[in-house]
């Protein structure tokens, strides 16, 4: 007698709507990554999913305007969701004002989050999708980055009490992961395919801090949990075809210890790019925000980290209207700015953030004047920009291909790549002019700069 076929039951989907950061990106891969591994696919829209997630971001009021938003969004077009992220610590708000979210949880809680889909949409269990192979953490998930970049996380939560931030509160104390895991995750990440690492955290100076820098072996020999180490060991990376990977430092505090991955840069080991956090330089406004205050010596070694690798891009960001900024602070912050000639600036408009200490500061900032000061800072970031691009006109630059496009009516190919001064999604880019046909995503190329305009760079494939 014949046995009955058995029929593979149909895979439950989850939607995804991840917002905020990108270390928030990868706690959104991760979560994706433990649902596949239940035996759950991934729906590109709303029509498709049995449950979506909206991964929150809740560092600013606009930021949670706009999670709550997406929330609303999702609700409206699925019907089934579930919240998690920075503002699954404001529950009561969020179902004050959407009674039908299935559950909430806070950043990165992974399990409770592949708990709560779990209950909302029991995987379909059978034969067959029990054989579906546990694939967690550094052994490997799904991306939601192009193939040729990745974010690697090194740590959750930050130390510092700054006076404008509640990430402490939303996503607690330091805690470094180890060192070889990172490791792994990293050589992995690059076997697969990586051309570029972007190393993230809430600070990356400080990694290693909470565990005593706790050293563990990798491939015969002991690493420390130190930036330093860490970054000595991503320089020795390498992907299958022999190249050095791109890798790029962000959220970087000014520690002593930054000044020894500047010869790393100059040796072509790691990318000579910095993204540092200063947010403001008058001494008066860092003090009040409860940061370093140190300008002068910034400066000075600023000057000595472009003195050993010249190429050095320095990214950072500013906050303008601070609680009892003047005007005298403001033209301190903006005289640094033309000292330090920093490549690529965001500035930020102070916002009160619920249960930031900055709230109780006296003398805050009329929204006008917040504006205005906005104006300037971007007038004069902006013409510093230009004239730091301008300069590479003429010079040949190597460049990563991120998209190569159709051909227009006369046969030519243009492409967007970027130089190692731009990370994805914040930075600039290099737009190609009739690249070669074999070029595609992910490529290395050298490209020879033609034009610049105050962010953005012009060039052919040399």
């Amino acid at each position: 007698m014949t046995s009955p076929i058995t029929a593979i039951p149909d895979q439950k989907k989850v939607g995804m709507v991840s917002l905020g950061c990108p270390k928030a990106l990868v706690d959104s891969e991760r979560i994706l990554t433990a649902l596949r591994a239940d035996g759950y696919a991934m729906s590109p829209d709303y029509a498709g999913a049995d449950v979506v997630l909206v991964n929150t971001c809740g560092f600013l009021d606009s930021a949670k305007e706009e999670s709550l938003e997406a929330i609303g969004e999702a609700i409206a077009e699925n019907g089934r969701v579930i919240v998690t992220g920075c503002m699954g610590d404001e529950a009561d708000a969020i179902r004050a004002r959407f009674p039908d979210v299935l559950a909430v949880t806070g950043a990165h809680q992974y399990e409770a989050v592949v708990d709560a889909v779990r209950e909302a949409a029991p995987a379909s269990q059978g034969p067959y999708v029990d054989l579906v192979p546990q694939i967690y953490g550094e052994d490997g998930g799904i991306k939601l980055t192009p193939r040729h970049y990745s974010y690697l996380k090194i740590s959750e939560g930050c130390n510092h009490s700054c006076a404008f931030c509640i990430i402490p509160s939303l996503r607690g104390k330091l805690a470094s992961r180890r060192i070889d895991a990172v490791l792994r995750e990293a050589e992995k990440l690059v076997a697969a395919g990586t051309k570029e690492l972007l190393v993230i955290s809430q600070d990356t100076s400080a990694y290693g801090v909470d565990v005593r820098h706790e050293p563990r072996m990798w491939h015969g020999h002991e690493v420390r949990a130190h930036m330093t180490d860490l970054a000595r060991e991503l320089g020795q990376l390498r992907t299958p075809e022999g190249q050095v990977p791109w890798v790029r430092l962000h959220y970087v505090y000014p520690y002593p210890h930054v000044d020894q991955v500047i010869p790393l840069m100059a040796e072509g080991l790691l990318t000579p790019y910095l993204d540092i956090p200063f947010q403001h330089a008058s001494p008066k406004v860092l003090r009040a925000m409860k940061r370093p205050a140190n300008d002068a010596r910034v400066l000075e070694r600023i000057r000595n980290w472009r003195a050993i690798a010249p190429d050095l891009t320095i990214r950072s960001s500013f906050v303008v209207g601070f609680p009892g900024e003047t005007e005298d602070d403001f033209r301190y912050l903006l005289d640094w700015l033309e000292e330090a000639q920093l490549d690529r600036v965001g500035g930020f408009r102070f916002e009160p953030v619920a249960g930031a200490q900055a709230n109780l500061l006296p003398d805050p900032v009329p929204e006008e004047v917040k504006e205005e000061r906005y104006a300037r800072l971007m007038e004069v970031t902006e013409r510093i920009s230009s004239a730091r691009l301008a300069a590479k006109v003429g010079r040949t630059l190597p460049v990563i291909v991120d998209e190569v496009g159709e051909p227009d009516e006369d046969g030519d190919v243009g492409a967007t790549a970027r130089s190692q001064a731009d990370a994805p999604e914040i930075d600039g880019h290099v737009f190609l002019r009739n690249v070669p046909a074999t070029l595609k995503p992910g490529d290395f190329a050298d490209a020879l700069i033609e034009d610049s305009d105050a962010h953005d760079l012009y060039g052919v494939v040399g």
